[in-house]
């Protein structure tokens, strides 16, 4: 027999969009409960880029200070490297302090900082382990969706809830089962992940390097360098098939400062593939069910804005829905309230992805062109401090930035 139990909100996943919305509906008196399928959060190469939007949600919720106090480093103005050439494109010290910088910080301490800061919240259960195999409804003519089956530890798990929020990521569970109906948009990469030791000597604030014919990000982990090798959709066979010593050259040849510890790459066990989707989904919600993060819009890694976005959903889905779900006076239709306020942000930034995907990174990859050529936007933002600062504003804030307007419950 299995366990049962009753909630108002049921958050499926445990990733950014999760944790941050089982946070808010628990700081707003809700009921909530999230199901995380995993033990633990201890998955590498996942995003880790936290945006100054990200960092202001966490000055609103009075956790900025303990949320530095983890381990991470500060990039404080971008720039990327073109056929050998430095080139500024953001400054994010021209924004309002003290969220005027880009926290680099693994995806893992994130997540345990908010789970450990959640577990604080009476009205909050966190529960890991615990995999969600199937949607109950509730048997009335649209279908309604009133909880969820899950597998745990301790057997199966049974949860009756007024909402279930699927944020299971870009694979998600939750929106299979429930037959909602992704747009998928172009995405002509893939990318390779790995990590190389650090150097006292290193660069800094620099985050792609553009060559000849190809891309290389790397990303500061204080401790290392979390890389990305940009290649064509399904050319990880041909990478495979030139063999590890040609990857490192490659490598190199993209990152000059880094041809020392190419032998750190031992094989392609050192190499995880990340394959690139940019999709939406029509609509996010159904009766009982909402989407949101990347659940709703898989993101590409192009600007790290994936994990930032999702929090925007959050914060959105909270503000909108919060006070409703409480008082037992949420309806239905107001579930579409969360996807009309942030579908413009998600479009506008699919849309610039897309464009830099298919009109720079596709020609640059296959070849065509035999000398990068730099963007005359790029030329424009090195020579020009103001424009910098707008780009700032751009990556680092969005589109529609969200602000907490969910109060605490007493």
């Amino acid at each position: 027999m299995s366990d049962a139990l009753a909630v108002q909100c049921c958050i499926v996943g445990g990733g950014p969009a999760g944790m941050m919305l089982g946070h808010l509906m628990g700081r707003a008196g809700v009921r909530t409960i999230v199901l995380e399928k995993h033990a633990d959060f201890l998955r590498d190469f996942r995003g880790d880029t936290v945006h100054p939007s990200t960092l202001r949600i966490m000055q609103e919720l009075g956790l900025l200070g303990r949320f530095l106090e983890r381990p991470h480093s500060v990039l404080r103005s971008l720039g990327v490297e073109i056929g050998g050439r430095h080139f500024r494109v953001a400054d994010f010290e021209r924004l309002a302090p003290p969220c005027n910088f880009i926290a680099l910080m693994p995806q893992w301490d994130f997540l345990d900082f908010l789970a450990e800061e959640g577990r604080r919240l009476p009205t909050l259960e966190i529960r890991m382990s615990s995999q969600v195999t199937e949607l109950i409804k509730d048997g009335s003519r649209d279908g309604r969706v009133a909880g969820v089956r899950a597998m745990t530890p301790d057997g199966p798990l049974e949860v009756r809830s007024n909402l279930v929020v699927g944020c299971d990521g870009r694979a998600s569970t939750v929106r299979a089962a429930a037959g909602l109906v992704v747009q998928a948009l172009s995405a002509p990469i893939d990318v390779l992940w790995f990590r190389l030791s650090k150097s006292p000597d290193d660069p800094q604030n620099v985050l792609a390097h553009v060559g000849s014919d190809k891309m290389l990000v790397t990303i500061d982990r204080a401790a290392y360098w979390q890389c990305a090798y940009v290649i064509g959709k399904g050319g990880i066979d041909r990478i495979h098939a030139g063999g590890i010593e040609a990857f490192r050259q490659a490598v190199a040849q993209g990152a000059g400062f880094l041809a020392d510890r190419m032998a750190e790459l031992r094989s392609f066990d050192d190499v995880k593939l990340l394959s690139v989707k940019v999709d939406r989904l029509r609509t996010w919600s159904r009766p009982g069910l909402l989407c949101i993060g990347d659940a709703a819009h898989a993101m590409s890694p192009i600007g790290g804005v994936g994990i930032n976005l999702a929090i925007q959903d959050a914060v959105a889905a909270a503000n909108l829905l919060a006070g409703g779900l409480r008082k037992g006076t949420l309806r239905d239709r107001d579930l579409d309230s969360v996807r009309q306020r942030r579908l413009f942000p998600v479009r506008v930034i699919q849309g610039a992805q897309v464009a830099v995907q298919e009109k720079f990174l596709s020609p640059l990859l296959s070849g065509r062109t035999r000398a990068p050529r730099v963007p005359w936007p790029v030329r424009a933002l090195d020579r020009n401090a103001w424009l910098r600062r707008w780009t700032a504003a751009l990556l680092g804030l969005g589109v529609r930035p969200e602000r907490v307007s969910s109060p605490p419950y007493r």
